[in-house]
């Protein structure tokens, strides 16, 4: 497990945080729909930033940076309207697959303010005992109608990950291999890749991070798929898409 060290300045001293990244090619459940037990093995897991870590194990913070949960959107409006995306007739931008709305992030003002938002949650975090942060829907701008650009979303992950490390936490890239080196040259760590496997991708994550790459994957056969390709050094699990619960009649997990 790699430890690295940060520089942070406090007031009139200069304080060391360190943080540590997943361990390569470790058991792993991806629980960002649902906490519960983690299967026999698992030692890292990723969990809801309202969940609690789980006892023992690496966890890894879930954080929709980029977009709102779903029952977010009403705080958003009532506190923070002017930081969620509309287009020219004034209507909100939505990612319509998850019901989730656009951040904007599209000035360095608006950044700022939603950095604020953010490395407030990193703090929590922090506080529950999270050792790394999962910031979400870096790839937003795709959905943005063209009002958002990738250098909008780099530029707003270089105000939260130094704060991450700060607060003693790794920071990954989530998704988006059109980022190439830049989301490391802006901090990330390590890579948590959906379906890498299933879209050919995993080399992609691979080349920037090293063997520090997660992989979730939804159907057998991309799972097999990838495990095939990078079971022996990739942390890779199979998982049903809404990530449910043991007990639910879609949940499904396997790992290799």
């Amino acid at each position: 497990m790699a430890v690295l060290a940060v520089i942070g300045l406090g007031i009139g001293t200069a304080d060391a945080a360190t943080y540590t990244v997943p361990p390569a090619n470790a058991k792993f459940d991806y629980q960002i729909g649902a906490a519960y037990t983690p299967p026999s093995g698992v030692t890292v897991v990723s969990r809801d930033r309202t969940a609690t870590p789980a006892a023992g194990l690496y966890n890894i913070c879930y954080v929709n940076v980029f977009q709102t949960q779903p029952d977010e959107i009403s705080w958003w409006q009532t506190n923070h309207d002017d930081l969620l995306l509309k287009d020219a007739s004034g209507k909100y931008v939505v990612d319509g697959t998850w019901g989730e709305n656009l951040i904007d992030v599209s000035t360095a003002a608006k950044r700022t303010a939603v950095a604020a938002i953010v490395n407030g949650w990193i703090d929590g975090c922090a506080s529950k005992g999270f050792k790394a942060v999962e910031p979400d829907n870096i790839d937003s701008y795709e959905r943005s109608k063209g009002l958002l650009t990738m250098a909008n979303a780099v530029a707003l992950l270089q105000l939260i990950a130094p704060h991450a490390h700060d607060m003693g936490l790794a920071i990954a890239q989530k998704n988006t291999t059109a980022l190439g080196t830049a989301g490391k040259n802006a901090g990330l760590d390590f890579a948590i890749a959906e379906e890498c496997g299933r879209y050919n991708e995993c080399g992609a994550y691979t080349s920037v991070y090293g063997n520090n790459v997660i992989v979730i994957e939804y159907t057998k056969n991309a799972f097999t798929k990838a495990c095939n390709g990078y079971g022996p050094s990739l942390s890779i699990v199979l998982r049903d898409v809404n990530v449910t619960a043991p007990g639910s009649r879609t949940y499904k997990y396997d790992a290799c």
